[in-house]
């Protein structure tokens, strides 16, 4: 049930405009913010974009279950023609301009449209909402989210849930991609009522990159979606992963060489986008390993993941440091495994290293490529149900404790600084929204 802003019962709540420059199914980020501002009281219109087929039937459905506004950019060829034609010329004239004249000479405006593909739609369609604050997330959408806000004279925050700067593998095409993110975060990042991030090690390079602050808001999921307790352990290993993109350089070599040395019954379950060429990659790495069967699994809703993944006994967040920001990163799979009671693999990176230290000896923690140490410890998982059942009923305690969307370093903190927002920016009609149990776990 939804209360009106403390102070406001009888006055309009202030309006959030919740923005992504992806789908609501793949920015599971802005979906949550959106869903908290709303239990807080606040007036909240979401908006986002519509490009892909399968991510679109999705946030469809995501719709259907909430009570905020919402409001679509499409650009998808068969809908929205029009548009795809006009953003796709724009976005490649704006490109070809920026490596003519070079990144560090090109406006802002040049900027966000070589870097952000529906940008100015993005900017009319926030504008539209006539909020008192924005927030948003995804690399297409900082850019657009400062323009709105000036064209609006309101606040504006943004959501860092990756380091934008180093989200490529080194090319030239990565050199101008990371070249517009800086000139548009050097820009709009120290205008910004706050910005969060999503994790410690991001938001520290964040601080010392601008010197701005910038607050960790981990991936985590509602202890709503929590199972009742993990399930029993197999008898054949099963491993689950999931992703939008099923591909390289996420670790899953890692995972079916290690399966393949354990020599051990296992399954592989691999949830996502995935094209049959890098699955029949995976199925020949495979080969030699008669024990080991892998499937693939179609990508689904993001409030659907962790009961996707409660039947397996082992989840696999095995991020590789391939670019800065998977070094730095703390994806959502690790807390979601815990929500559903699975036990952990999860690689030594810089950004997973406090889940992993929290979860001490039941996690499975190993180097990225250290194939041999993953082995032994999948084998021992498999051969010894008793620890496999322990690293399941500790990593699910874990998220009930510590590694839920409830806990106040995680909403709680989102919702605070929404209200510190409100006394800053001194405005006469609008009282705090934030209702003291809103940072409760």
């Amino acid at each position: 049930m939804n209360h009106p802003p403390t102070g406001m019962v009888d006055a309009k709540p202030p309006k959030l405009c919740v923005v992504t420059a992806g789908h609501l199914a793949t920015c599971p980020r802005m979906l949550k913010a959106a869903d908290a501002f709303l239990e807080a009281g606040y007036d909240v219109h979401v908006v986002s974009t519509r490009h892909i087929d399968w991510a679109w039937k999705a946030d469809q459905a995501l719709g259907r279950t909430r009570n905020w506004d919402w409001s679509v950019v499409s650009y998808e060829r068969a809908a929205s023609p029009i548009t795809y034609l006009r953003s796709g010329m724009r976005y490649k004239a704006a490109c070809r301009r920026v490596r003519r004249i070079g990144v560090g000479d090109c406006a802002l405006n040049l900027a966000a449209d070589a870097y952000g593909r529906v940008h100015r739609e993005l900017v009319n369609a926030v504008c539209n909402v006539k909020p008192d604050l924005i927030y948003g997330g995804t690399c297409g959408a900082l850019a657009a989210v400062a323009e709105a806000a000036r064209k609006k004279q309101v606040p504006f925050a943004l959501d860092l849930e990756d380091f934008h700067t180093g989200e490529l593998m080194p090319s030239a095409e990565a050199q101008l991609v990371h070249g517009l993110a800086e000139r548009i975060e050097n820009e709009v990042l120290p205008a910004a009522s706050f910005l969060t991030a999503g994790s410690e090690a991001i938001a520290a390079e964040y601080r010392r990159k601008y010197g701005v602050t910038v607050e960790p808001i981990n991936n985590v999921f509602s202890l709503a979606l929590r199972s009742a307790q993990p399930t029993p352990a197999q008898d054949r290993l099963s491993c689950y992963w999931f992703s939008q993109t099923v591909g390289p350089n996420r670790g899953l070599e890692d995972v079916v060489r290690a399966l393949a040395l354990a020599n051990v019954p296992a399954g592989l379950y691999l949830r996502g986008q995935a094209s049959n060429a890098y699955v029949h990659e995976l199925q020949q790495l495979a080969a030699d390993a008669a024990n080991l069967d892998i499937q693939h699994l179609a990508p689904d809703a993001p409030d659907r993941m962790v009961e996707l993944c409660r039947n397996y006994d082992v989840g696999l967040a095995v991020e590789q440091p391939c670019t800065v920001n998977r070094a730095l990163c703390l994806t959502n799979k690790a807390f979601t495994y815990m929500l559903a009671g699975l036990a952990i693999v999860i690689s030594d990176t810089e950004g997973q290293r406090p889940v992993a230290n929290a979860l001490g000896e039941n996690v499975l923690r190993y180097c990225p490529g250290d194939v041999d140490t993953l082995a032994r410890g999948l084998k021992r998982w498999a051969e010894d149900k008793a620890a496999l059942q322990r690293a399941k009923q500790a990593a699910w305690e874990a998220a009930r404790h510590r590694w839920h969307w409830e806990h106040p370093l995680e909403s709680g903190r989102l919702l605070r600084l929404v209200h510190e927002t409100w006394e800053n920016a001194g405005h006469p009609n609008l009282a705090s929204a934030l209702r003291p149990e809103a940072c409760r776990p």
